[in-house]
């Protein structure tokens, strides 16, 4: 594992930017961020906390963790990570992760505090958060509010995301000490949304509207598992046609119920709520979400960019969200880097991306391309003696050669 820097130019979304690898030979990190006094963090999934100071690159610690790392063979680990608000005061860092217990696969938030680059301190914030080999959400961010938001996934179960006492399939809303805030939608519940079949990215817009990321029925036995879970929770809509693809991004209000599995893609039933975007039969596998609110590159500037897995590529989104109206979607970085699995903005205005192929994975850093503006030199004619004589040269050399050619012909 190395810091290495390589560079070149992208035209991203109309946008001339320059990318430059900052770590590479990784193997699927998950998430990444940024300490106040400038010390980066990331987590890979095998289990590795890693720390980026002074352009050396160190291991914090290695967390046992249930996981499978060939990509595609399960998606728990270590996931999620963030820092406290209060980070500078009390160095307070916490972790997502999956862990297995009596042979069950279980997912917990774990908070510790960073001492001398190392972990300490543990204490366990959520618990029993219902894992499995696939479907294990993992995001965890501070929102303006700073309560801790969690995104889990179904475990592989779709019923339970439809189950109120269930920590799967939902957004999760608590305390940074793990208690329950007042004024969650739901009595005594971390719960903030439900219906979720696997979000893995959250984001808010600058006026504190909370958009996800989540991943549409691809992927295993989607027929069967769609239809199965109808017709236990006691639904009596019928499986018709494809089921495959509907990623989804969707405006998260509390309280609000996200269909999954009853619904996927668009319904006319007001007890759920729709996506504002959704991918219809493709697939996208969205993973982290990113509202960009910076000047550096002024044409991402308020709008969403979203890391995809099986599409390989960055989504720009400009969303009306006060109208829930789609400006624009946009396509960038396409099959250059393989799969993405996160964005993440810097305090200065860049953007990491992190990548996630499962060899050789890399830690991006996309910044504004500076160019200089191309001007043209005008210079005044110069009458200098040397220009005169080596004029009168060039002149006599053509006149000589042209007397030479005459005689030629003359003979």
């Amino acid at each position: 594992m190395s810091i290495v820097c390589l560079f070149f130019h992208a035209d991203a979304a109309s946008a001339e930017v320059k990318v430059e690898t900052v770590a590479d030979d990784l193997k699927l990190p998950w998430e990444l961020v940024f300490a106040p006094d400038g010390r980066i963090f990331f987590t890979e999934r095998d289990g590795n906390l890693w720390i980026i100071e002074n352009e050396s690159l160190d291991l914090v610690a290695t967390i046992p963790v249930s996981v499978d790392t060939r990509e595609g063979a399960q998606e728990g680990g270590l996931l999620g990570l963030a820092l406290d608000p209060e980070f500078e005061k009390n160095n307070f860092l916490y972790l997502y992760q999956t862990y297995f217990d009596f042979e069950m696969r279980h997912n917990k938030v774990v908070r510790y505090t960073v001492s001398n680059n190392q972990l300490t301190d543990e204490q366990i914030i959520i618990d029993k958060i219902p894992g499995a080999m696939w479907h294990d959400g993992g995001r965890i961010k501070f929102g303006p509010d700073e309560k801790i938001y969690i995104t889990t996934g179904d475990a592989t179960t779709p019923k339970l995301a439809q189950k109120i006492d269930s920590l799967a399939g939902k957004i999760l809303r608590i305390n940074a000490d793990g208690t329950i805030p007042d004024d969650n939608p739901f009595e005594s519940s971390p719960v903030f949304s439900y219906g979720h079949r696997n979000p893995q990215g959250i984001d808010w817009t600058e006026n504190g509207i909370l958009v996800s990321s989540e991943h549409g029925p691809s992927g295993y036995a989607i027929e069967l598992s769609y239809c199965e879970a109808k017709k236990l929770l006691g639904k009596i809509e019928s499986c018709v046609g494809s089921m495959s693809g509907h990623d989804e991004i969707n405006v998260i209000e509390p309280g609000k119920n996200y269909g999954w599995p009853i619904i996927v893609g668009d319904s006319n039933n007001l007890e759920y709520t729709n996506p504002i975007l959704h991918s219809g039969i493709l697939t996208w596998a969205p993973s982290g979400i990113l509202y960009y609110d910076s000047d550096k590159i002024p044409e991402w500037n308020g709008k969403f960019l979203v890391a995809t897995l099986r599409g390989q590529h960055v989504m720009v989104l400009d969303l009306d969200l006060e109208n829930s109206v789609v400006n624009s979607v946009e396509k960038i970085f396409q099959d250059e880097y393989g799969r993405i699995r996160n964005l993440v903005q810097s305090p200065d205005g860049d953007v990491f991306i992190l990548t996630s192929n499962g060899d050789n994975d890399k830690i991006l850093l996309v910044t504004a391309l500076e160019t200089s503006p191309s001007t043209v030199e005008t210079k005044e004619p110069s009458s200098s003696l040397g220009e005169y004589l080596v004029y009168g040269i060039i002149i006599a050399a053509i006149v000589a050669g042209a007397a030479v050619l005459i005689k030629r012909r003359k003979k």
